[in-house]
């Protein structure tokens, strides 16, 4: 394992569980760790600038040769508390639709759930700079990632894409996984997953790693009961139940 792999990850707070045992002696001297937004680490991805990105799930089609290498993913088994359709008005007031620019994954959820699970017709607003400030009246707005948990107290309504996803298949649903676009060998998987579980074992040293200031939610709920992190046999259904969707 002399090579150092190239390693895009979220920067979320979903995510740090995961990076614990990566950003650690010894693993962390076998890669080069870049972090960022989700979009940002999948266009990385299909760039070629990383080898493995934990990247927006929707964003497999796109590639040439996905592979999932880690049993490791940023999931759900119904309420992920952050991301979710944010309104100030009911689900059948709602008539446009800022979409969040962060995650590929999550702006195709809403347009899946919208159309099949809502049975709703909206005009749908690329997102820009403090779009969030313009959810008001019948606009409504996907956020994700910490924004999302800061916002949890801001409106009136708030409609848990994870959750619906779960009411609409029966399925969990998985919002992002480390795919690689080359062959990966089986000697630093199995490292990589090594890594990826430390933090796992250990989320009271997590969360104490994070800054009060960054704290935006019941952090031990979050990490145990909202994000959930196997990759299942259930999850992968639901993941080729929303790839299928996405077609």
């Amino acid at each position: 394992m002399d090579k150092r792999w190239r390693i895009g990850a979220v920067s979320y707070l979903n995510t740090r569980p995961l990076l614990l045992g990566m950003e650690q002696y010894p693993f962390k001297n076998s890669i080069d760790l870049i972090k960022s937004y989700p979009a940002k680490i999948a266009q990385d991805l299909l760039d070629d600038t990383i080898d493995i990105g934990l990247v927006p799930v929707a964003i497999m089609p796109l590639l040439t040769n996905p592979q999932i290498i880690s049993k490791y993913v940023i999931g759900s088994e119904g309420e992920v508390a952050s991301v979710a359709l944010f309104s100030q008005v009911p689900m059948e007031q709602i008539e446009r639709v800022y979409l969040d620019d962060q995650s590929r994954t999550s702006v195709a959820l809403a347009k899946v759930l919208l159309a099949q699970f809502w049975k709703k017709e909206v005009e749908f607003i690329a997102a820009t700079e403090g779009y969030m400030d313009h959810i008001s009246g019948t606009t409504a707005g996907v956020i994700i990632g910490d924004r999302a948990l800061a916002s949890l107290s801001r409106f009136e309504y708030i409609y848990d894409l994870g959750l619906a996803w779960k009411q609409h298949t029966g399925l969990p649903f998985v919002f992002a996984a480390w795919v690689a676009n080359k062959p990966i060998p089986a000697e630093f998987m199995e490292a990589f997953d090594t890594a990826n579980g430390y933090g796992l074992v250990h989320l009271e040293e997590v969360i104490a790693a994070i800054p009060a200031n960054e704290q935006l939610y019941d952090l031990h709920k979050y990490y145990t009961q909202n994000i959930s992190y196997e990759l299942t046999p259930e999850k992968r259904a639901g993941l080729e139940q929303f790839l299928e969707a996405l077609k």
